[in-house]
């Protein structure tokens, strides 16, 4: 590559990167999501521009498994180790027995009644059982989903990565029909038990080893960060275990450290690498697809849409969820938010890569399906998750806000925004009742902020900065839950921590 190559190269690739960030805001006034105009702007620029056309299945494989550590690390490095206990049994057992539950669930309909090749429609099934970590991530976050139910389906899309791409490794493989049934099982969850291993050693050692670093530099933190979890899953790559799983994990231990150094630059970097990864990955895979080749697997696509929407991905959740007595709400959430993105689509190319016949066929018929769903499904999980409670408008959210100072106080910036029809509207801010070590510090009203007074009422579309402790900040969003759903009287009318909830 020369120099004027690179010019140009750079130009179109900045541009790409470009209008794939501004579309972003045009995705939420169309009802769609973001991760589906990637697809479409992939598509169109491969149909368009025959010099971007992309067909190198293996490489693409390399560059998605590259886009998927680093979603998956910023995953990790968001979630605390305090949220994931309650549902780490149940999100493993929704990654393990409902994946298997949903392969079976696919697969055997499509050998039987479309008469679909065995090996074809393992991998179909397969390859669609994994939900995508970008597309649960970016949108449950975005709908302030209840944190236990979030946590669980994020847990999910951080851990059934791993099961699915041993998997689809062995069917893609020569080893097919060689590999006896009983010994895929065993060959997956030893990769797992090795991945999680190496995970929690590369966490706990970050855990020591970067607040002692004394680094030069303060933006020298994040590297070492990203650095080490990237370790992970070359070490447990090397040593033939699953590297989706070690990244998760050590993720989760790194960031979940309490004295882990400037936390907000290192969730900044990771959060900036984590969507230049999305757009990348979204835009690579659309432009691997073939316009002219997806007609053909439609028919296919659609039952298998079927298959997946109404029978396996229900089926999954209350078989993994019913004995730990979720409630029938989580469930039936569970149940419609199976979030399909890239990663299917990633997992979909090792087959061609593999050089499978009738590859290209699964390649195109997980493309459609993923979407399809990325169209479809998301306003009905947004829809579902306000009728039945399960998302909370209300809710608290930590803000992104970078500021050493508040790491070195020991202290939390919250930021709470106020919906129509909150329980907070109307309620003065003396009301409110934070316990000692929170302070209403900002209101923001139309774009204009303002100190608030303790008799300044409360008004929808309203934006609250609160500072707390980090001792008091569950309790806060506690309280501040418990105000949204019930007002100034919340205490007396019932209200309880959500989380706490029977149903979920």
């Amino acid at each position: 590559m020369g120099l004027d190559a690179l010019a140009t190269d750079t130009f179109i690739g900045a541009l790409i990167v470009l209008i794939a960030i501004f579309s972003v805001r045009f995705a939420t006034k169309l009802g769609v999501p973001g991760l589906f105009l990637y697809l479409i702007l992939g598509l169109v620029l491969g149909a368009t521009i025959p010099a971007l056309s992309f067909d190198d299945a293996t490489l693409a494989t390399v560059l998605g498994y590259s886009a998927l550590v680093l979603i998956l690390a910023h995953g990790g490095l968001t979630t605390k180790v305090d949220q994931l206990r309650p549902v780490l049994r149940p999100s493993l057992v929704l990654a393990s027995v409902g994946v298997a539950v949903s392969i079976g669930v696919v697969a055997l309909p499509l050998i039987f009644i479309f008469d679909l090749d065995p090996q074809l429609a393992v991998l179909l099934g397969t390859v669609l059982a994994a939900t995508d970590a970008a597309a649960v991530f970016s949108l449950l976050r975005r709908m302030r989903v209840n944190e236990k139910v979030r946590t669980l389906l994020e847990a999910e899309a951080g851990f059934n990565d791993a099961p699915v791409v041993v998997i689809v490794s062995i069917v893609a493989s020569g080893s097919w029909g060689e590999t006896a049934a009983w010994l895929i099982p065993i060959l997956v969850v030893a990769e797992i038990i090795g991945g999680a291993i190496i995970g929690i050693a590369v966490g706990y050692v970050g855990r020591f080893v970067l607040p002692r670093l004394a680094l030069p530099g303060v933006g020298l933190y994040p590297i070492a960060a990203l650095a080490l979890i990237v370790f992970s899953y070359g070490a447990a790559s090397v040593l033939h275990a699953s590297g989706f799983m070690a990244v998760y994990i050590s993720a989760i231990l790194i960031g979940s450290a309490k004295e882990l150094p400037h936390r907000r630059s290192i969730l900044g970097f990771s959060d900036g690498l984590s969507w230049i990864a999305e757009i990348s990955l979204f835009v690579m895979l659309g432009l691997l697809a073939e316009v002219g080749r997806l007609p053909e697997a439609i028919p296919l696509a659609l039952g298998t849409v079927v298959l997946l929407v109404f029978f396996a991905r229900p089926l999954a959740a209350i078989v993994s969820l019913a004995p730990f007595r979720m409630g029938s709400k989580v469930i039936a959430f569970v149940s419609v938010a199976g979030l399909r993105g890239a990663v299917p689509i990633v997992f979909a190319a090792i087959p061609l890569g593999f050089g499978v016949p009738g590859a290209e066929l699964i390649f195109d018929a997980t493309f459609i399906v993923v979407f399809l769903l990325l169209l479809i499904q998301t306003p009905l999980i947004a829809a579902l998750g306000r009728k039945i409670g399960v998302c909370l408008p209300g809710q608290a959210r930590e803000l992104e806000v970078e500021s050493a100072p508040l790491d070195g106080m020991s202290a939390t910036v919250l930021g709470v925004d106020i919906p129509e029809g909150s329980g907070l509207v109307g309620v003065f801010v003396v009301e409110m009742g934070l316990p000692r070590g929170a302070l209403v510090s900002l209101l923001i009203r139309a774009g204009v902020a303002e100190v608030p007074r303790e008799d300044t009422r409360i008004r929808a579309e309203d934006q609250l900065v609160i500072v707390t402790t980090r001792e008091v900040q569950a309790q806060t969003e506690e309280r501040i839950r418990m105000l949204s759903l019930g007002g100034r009287l919340a205490r007396w009318y019932g209200f309880k921590d959500v989380t706490s909830s029977p149903d979920q």
